[in-house]
């Protein structure tokens, strides 16, 4: 079946067929949730607006694009508004990223949604909320995970903090918990026929990532401190040595078991400092980090491979799919030409697929305007196809 043919037809299999998402088109962490929802089966329209989001990559390669379809529609035209609400009153789900109080001006907030369908769950997406002294300041995921005290946990103590790229804010602590909220809304919708609003804030889902970490520190197994800690950094048998040809290993040996496996193979003489004398961690890490440095990062690999050592190498994002793990689950596939992760997670009843490559921007306004039937969306002025 061509591309164009399963667009125009109705999203194939998922636990969410037959729920309808519109997407505000945005930047980060709302797209990514849209694709986990599109994802899991949904008919998700991306609403994009004439000219595309800033920041935005080459819209055929955007992968959290895929499985969705696309409409244009210019919010600040005098038609534009009715036409998302005409779209949102045939919906499950609504999802935007703008700052508060954006929607409202555009004509197509909560209210203005509501009025047309009350079941809708109207799922909001932002870094820092809908309220609050910082809610109408711009931001990033670097800043939102530097406030919550999630970004002072990472890295050693004599340097600045590292940059996870972003996914710890924007993914973890935005889109998966926005996803979750707006399930839960779902859910909450089918069961009483009332929709309501979800109010993901980065900030929030990022503080409530740190939930066992908090529970430790008030515990006092923990120090509010990088580098001295079990998970941190500080641990010498969690964390990541450099080998031969300048490459990494990553070590998680917690258990005592674990540990002494992980011991055996590495080849630590019987005379090493004890796994629990804190005291002479830092002799500990240097006599593992000595012995990491005597093989490539292949090559220790070889030897980890079949143990409960619990050591793997540090993969590249080009090598990653290949590992034969992971290519013996597909975690990976190339659909069109792009490598991507397969969705997550897997159900044995309504498996899930990449059905799609991304969204072009209007491509899939005359479907969309067919199958939810808003017929004023497929005029010839909008359709730049």
């Amino acid at each position: 079946m061509s591309e164009a043919k399963r667009r125009a037809g109705s999203p194939g299999d998922g636990p969410l067929t037959g729920v309808r998402v519109v997407e505000l088109a945005g930047i980060g962490p709302g797209p990514f949730a849209a694709m986990l929802l599109a994802d899991l089966g949904a008919d998700v329209v991306r609403v994009d607006r004439p000219g595309g989001p800033g920041l935005a990559i080459d819209p055929a390669h955007d992968v959290t694009n895929r499985n969705k379809r696309s409409v244009v529609v210019d919010l600040k035209a005098p038609d534009g508004p009715a036409l998302v609400l005409d779209l949102a009153a045939r919906a499950d789900v609504l999802i935007e990223g703008y700052r508060p109080g954006v929607a409202e001006r555009l004509g197509v907030g909560p209210d203005d949604c509501h009025a047309r369908n009350p079941r809708l769950v109207y799922g909001r997406m932002t870094g820092w909320g809908q309220d609050g002294p910082l809610a109408q300041r711009a931001g990033h995921d670097i800043g939102y995970i530097a406030l919550t005290g999630a970004l002072g946990m990472i890295g050693v103590p004599d340097q600045p903090p590292p940059v996870p790229a972003n996914l710890l804010g924007d993914y973890a602590g935005g889109s998966l918990y926005l996803v979750v909220g707006v399930l839960a809304a779902l859910h909450h919708a089918r069961a009483t026929g009332t929709g309501q609003v979800v109010d993901a804030a980065i900030v929030d889902g990022t503080a409530h990532l740190s939930s066992m970490i908090r529970g430790m520190l008030a515990a006092g197994t923990w120090q509010d401190r990088r580098g001295a800690n079990l998970l941190d950094g500080g641990c010498p048998f969690y964390g990541t040595y450099e080998t031969a040809d300048g490459r990494y290993m990553a070590v998680g040996a917690l258990e005592p078991r674990f540990y002494a496996e992980f011991m055996e193979l590495l080849g630590i003489p019987e005379h090493a400092p004890a796994r629990d004398d804190m005291a002479r961690w830092a002799e500990l890490r240097e006599a593992v980090a000595a012995r990491f440095k005597s093989r490539t990062r292949d090559e220790w690999a070889a030897v980890f491979a079949d143990s409960d050592a619990c050591a793997a190498p540090v993969l590249t994002l080009r090598e990653a799919p290949h590992h034969p793990h992971l290519a013996a689950r597909s975690t990976f596939t190339d659909h069109d030409g792009i490598i991507q992760p397969v969705p997550a997670p897997r159900f044995s009843a309504t498996p899930t697929t990449v059905r799609t490559g991304p969204a072009l921007p209007g491509a899939d306004t005359d479907a969309v305007a067919r199958d939810w039937d808003v017929p004023r969306l497929a005029t010839p002025s909008r359709n730049p196809q």
